[in-house]
């Protein structure tokens, strides 16, 4: 009777897990027990626990060596980015001239920036004597929904308004866009870029250069076209 109450009474696995999980230097004390130790890996195939740990570490440090070439990748990116996009900027610093101006975006965003489609619209009343101009009334019209905001729009945009950024002859081939207005102490115009591609503008997150350069463009635009119209 006595043999009885004093034995140890069985664990449980979930008792024993629990204690392993609270002591993960347990079997550094008891290195005899490995050997002994199966863990199931295949249908008919056991692996000891020194040969599973090592394989989860050996797949956890693929893992982030694939994540850590990612962010390289993102960040050699950015690092591209940002030098043509201070090319651009110094380049309108030094324009001479509204045509300067309009040729220096266009011919940097489609060769340096390899976007195949560019559009830059700027909002006046009376005709403009280089790039695209119209009134400030036909661009509410045709794109007002895109105008609000100060933010960059991205997505995939209705038939009328890709013909109104891009032109009848390209508009049908924009798959999405994103689009910003040149906004600073008025409204002077609208920057949009195209791609072929339907999820390539499917957010704002990858257009942050974009916005930098609107920025830039609505301050120096106005300075060489007297008639610009300012919308506040």
């Amino acid at each position: 009777m006595t043999d009885q109450q004093d034995s140890p009474k069985p664990l449980d696995s979930e008792t024993v897990a629990a204690y392993l999980r609270l002591h993960p230097e347990f079997f550094i004390d008891h290195e005899e027990l490995i050997p002994e130790l199966r863990i199931p890996h295949q249908p008919g195939n056991a692996v000891s626990l020194v040969e599973r740990q090592v394989k989860l570490l050996r797949e956890r440090n693929i893992e982030m060596r694939h994540r850590l070439g990612q962010l390289m990748d993102v960040a050699r990116d950015n690092d591209r980015l940002f030098d043509k996009t201070r090319r651009l900027v110094l380049d309108l610093l030094d324009a001479g001239s509204l045509e300067e101006v309009v040729g220096i975006v266009e011919d940097s965003l489609r060769h340096e920036f390899q976007v195949p489609f560019v559009g830059l619209i700027l909002f006046s009343d009376n005709k403009l004597p280089v790039g695209r101009s119209v009134s400030s009334a036909e661009a509410h019209q045709q794109v007002g929904g895109l105008l609000s905001g100060g933010k960059t729009i991205c997505g995939v945009l209705r038939p009328h308004e890709l013909e109104f950024l891009f032109g009848k002859e390209d508009a049908p081939q924009v798959g999405s866009a994103a689009v910003v207005s040149l906004t600073y102490q008025g409204l002077h115009g609208v920057l949009a870029i195209g791609s072929a591609d339907p999820q390539h503008y499917k957010s704002s997150l990858g257009t942050l250069f974009l916005g930098y350069i609107a920025e830039v463009l609505a301050r120096v635009v106005p300075s060489f076209a007297t008639p610009l119209r300012s919308v506040r």
